[in-house]
């Protein structure tokens, strides 16, 4: 069994406060001890900057003379024909310079990510409440938002499509369904000594990042576009701006310093604020910022999907799955957006870490009058896997076992080591850390007690649930799965990186900073990694799908790697060594018997014209899909990881708490062991939140009605369960990437699946377990109240019928 890394505060708190007390003056920061070495906790290289306030975001960045500010006019309907819009009145209201429908448009109108259907501004027939019918150009943003109202629409209203059930019924598609099978499933389910079928529903999520959608356009000199922006994917900003204002795309140059936050929302979804403010710009010749107030975002952007699903599934006497036929529909709104990878996924993850033998998963995907759905943590994988941990549990409960007794009889092995989808499990490492995690949590015993509260407690009762995950990292759309960077290296020894990846508090630039330090033996203070630029970068990948690290810290070593060819070859012919005896660390190089540093080194290097410079580029290796048979290795390699967590409920109100959670997750070799338990940490309550709290609302005409922090509730500090402990399970990652280390970003927001599940484990010990009620996610208090009144129902028909 490999070694458990706990959480060390104490190591962690150590690095920040030194990285706290650096001085800011160059000459004294590269004296400071390296706090961030490879596989060392580090601090975020802006942490200070975050709690001091001196970090910059779009909205920081000083406003050149002449600025503009921008807002849009939204539809009143879901559903709707324009029949006339009367803008004279916004014209004419004070400060307003200027305003935008889709004839203004000199370009392309459809901003579409993949396929066509989203409009920058509707043409004529609207698809959701507030999409944007016209643009507002004002002096200020007040002004700009003061105009909105005095617009004159009249609207046809048309039948509209607002829940998932509606779009079933309604037959329109965004997309084709999509069906991957394995063997004869009909079969598998028929011939089992038991079978089971059902359906539940998980709710979608709000993104709710800190800094809002926002982006800043200023014409150039040159007929183009400079665009600061808030997106996960620079490079479709600048492709979709240069087609909106017809001009090619060296013209256009997005630039992303960091992110207030994106969890996906910002990886299609920026682009429209970017296109709008950079129509204004290129027609008024004049810089346009065009931030959306949180109301707006909040109605406007889509959000995480909705899913729907139905099974039936055959299994033995011990829980073991024979086969399943699993349909899964996704919410997806007006248009396709990221939908087809969305549903993917959910299908390629609705075994999350269980051999599911004979199969048919199935995803659907019609289409609703609300707002298009986007990415979000974990794209669509986290549904397929909800529906599977809640597919399990019924099958436990139905054959009178522990879920936790049936979770490990059905996990990949030796022998049943594929997916449904043809990839084979190489690194088959799920039972050893539950093992482990059961064994460090004492799940038997928490279990026996809990039993005991249960019995001797009416109003009260104790949940407690193990669940795994096991998440593929690589982009399901292959040719995403590249990564470019630039390193330049001057005469002083420090180090510039600009790369294809986005910083929106992940910690990316920090490892690619420990990266390249590492690469060249120096301390991270030298290393200085830039805002990521398309005039610097070109045709990069967005950050998502947890690869950013690495797509983008590869491309980089092998930059490095470059350079430091050349430095050593230049060693060898200069100092009459051989390759070997050239060896960097420690901010020297050592050359035979003598000893410079690497500061001297590039500056004699220079002086004899060595390349100091260069592009890094790397695409991820063995993987492919083939679409037509749904067979393939989508996935490099898998991320897992496993949570325990215990709750307890009030069987009057539905209330709740999260007393104690268990993790232990994979990441690899940890570049940053401080960054990836942040990373697991945050993950896990954005998780929890999402099956909890988080409760998205729509009312029957399509209006968002939780559009603010007053209806919309994200975890607080005072919902961090009390006993909250993340252990990292030590193991190289057995596929070559940077450091051997593992994707973090996503993964671990499906460890709070065990939450739900405990909630689920509660409400089941009404009736002693022998029924398990349904649970749909959220499960807010209203929900779990009601699990309860099923259970208690279940329980008095068994005794009127005894």
């Amino acid at each position: 069994m490999r070694n458990v890394r706990p959480y060390d505060p104490n190591s962690t708190a150590a690095a920040s406060a030194e990285n706290a007390n650096a001085p800011a003056l160059f000459n004294q920061r590269v004296k400071k001890a390296n706090t961030s070495a490879l596989g060392k906790p580090g601090i975020h290289e802006s942490a200070i900057k975050h709690v001091t306030g001196t970090a910059k975001y779009v909205d920081d960045i000083p406003e050149l003379p002449g600025t503009l500010h921008m807002a849009a006019g939204g539809s009143a309907y879901a559903h709707a024909n324009i029949l006339a819009m009367d803008l004279d009145e916004v014209a004419n209201s004070p400060g307003v310079v200027a305003v935008y429908t889709y004839e203004d448009v000199p370009g392309e109108l459809d901003v579409a990510p993949v396929f066509d259907g989203d409009p920058l501004l509707a043409p004529g027939v609207t698809q959701f409440v507030g999409q944007p019918i016209f643009l507002v150009v004002a002096e200020t943003y007040e002004q700009a938002q003061q105009a909105l109202p005095l617009a004159k629409v009249e609207y046809e209203p048309l039948p509209a499509n607002i829940t998932l059930a509606e779009g079933l019924a309604g037959g329109e598609k965004v997309l084709p369904d999509n069906v991957i099978t394995r063997g004869d499933a009909d079969a598998a389910i028929a011939s089992a000594t038991h079978q089971l079928q059902g359906e539940g529903y998980i709710a979608g999520q709000e993104h709710f990042y800190l800094e809002g959608q926002i982006s800043l356009a200023w014409p150039t000199e040159d007929g183009g576009m400079h665009i600061h922006t808030s997106s996960q994917h620079p490079t479709e900003v600048q492709k979709l701006v240069a087609e909106v204002l017809h001009i090619g795309s060296h013209l256009v140059t997005a630039e992303v310093r960091r992110m207030g936050g994106g969890f996906g929302g910002k990886e299609s979804q920026a682009a429209v604020l970017a296109c709008s403010a950079a129509l204004a710009a290129y027609h008024l010749q004049r810089p346009v910022k065009y931030r959306l107030p949180r109301r707006a975002d909040m109605e406007r952007t889509g959000k995480r999907h909705d899913f729907g699903f139905e099974y039936r599934i055959g299994f033995d006497n011990e829980g073991v799955i024979a086969g399943i036929d699993l349909t899964l529909a996704g919410l997806c709104g007006c248009s396709a957006d990221l939908s087809q990878g969305i549903v993917d996924r959910a299908l390629f993850h609705a075994d999350n870490g269980y051999y599911l033998n004979q199969a048919r998963v199935t995803g659907l995907a019609p289409r609703n009058h609300i707002v298009s759905n986007t990415a979000f943590r974990g794209f669509g994988g986290p549904q397929g896997m909800l529906a599977i941990e809640s597919i399990i549990d019924d099958v436990a409960r139905a054959v009178g076992e522990d879920p936790l007794t049936v979770r490990k009889l059905n996990l990949y092995r030796p022998g049943a080591d594929t997916t449904h989808y043809g990839q084979t499990i190489d690194q088959l490492v799920l039972a050893e850390i539950i093992g482990s995690l059961e064994q460090s949590a004492d799940y038997w015993q928490r279990r026996e007690a809990i039993n005991g509260f249960n019995s001797s407690n009416t109003y009260l009762k104790k949940g407690l649930a193990l669940t795994p995950v096991k998440f593929g990292i690589s982009f399901t759309s292959t040719h995403l799965n590249q990564g470019s960077a630039l390193v330049h290296v001057y005469t002083d020894g420090t180090i510039l990186v600009t790369h294809g990846g986005t910083e929106m508090g992940q910690g990316l630039y920090t490892k690619i900073a420990q990266l390249v330090a590492a690469e060249f033996g120096v301390d991270s203070a030298h290393v200085q990694v830039s805002a990521t630029r398309t005039d610097k970068i070109a045709n990069g990948s967005p950050t998502a799908a947890s690869a950013g690290t690495d797509l983008n810290g590869f491309a980089a070593c092998n930059a490095c790697q470059e350079i430091k060819g050349n430095l050593i070859e230049f060693a060898v012919r200069h100092f009459n060594v051989s390759a070997e005896q050239v060896v960097f660390a420690n901010n020297q190089v050592s050359v035979g018997e003598q000893t410079i540093s690497f500061a001297e080194l590039c500056r004699v290097a220079y002086m004899n014209r060595v390349c100091l410079m260069a592009h890094g580029f790397y695409k991820t290796p063995k993987i492919y899909f083939d679409r037509a048979t749904n067979q393939g290795h989508p996935f490099y390699y898998f991320a897992n990881g496993a949570a325990c967590a215990e709750v307890i409920i009030d069987c009057l109100t539905g209330e709740y708490k999260v007393e104690r959670v268990d993790i232990l997750h994979d990441v690899g070799r940890s570049i940053n062991p401080a960054l990836d338990i942040g990373q697991i940490e945050g993950g896990f309550i954005q998780g929890m939140g999402w099956l909890t709290s988080e409760d998205l609302l729509w009312d029957s005409q399509g209006r968002v009605i939780s559009n603010s922090p007053a209806n919309y509730k994200i975890p607080t500090a005072f919902d961090v369960p009390r006993h909250f402990h993340v252990g990292l399970y030590e193991g190289a990652n057995p596929e070559s990437t940077v450091f051997n280390s593992k994707a973090v970003g996503e993964p671990p927001l499906m460890l709070g699946i065990a939450v739900w599940a405990a909630l689920r484990d509660a409400c089941a010990s009404v009736a002693e377990h022998k029924f398990n009620p349904r649970l749909d996610a959220p499960a807010t208090p209203e929900k779990v109240l009601a699990a309860v009144n099923a259970a208690l129902a279940f329980t008095e028909e068994g005794s009127s019928n005894a």
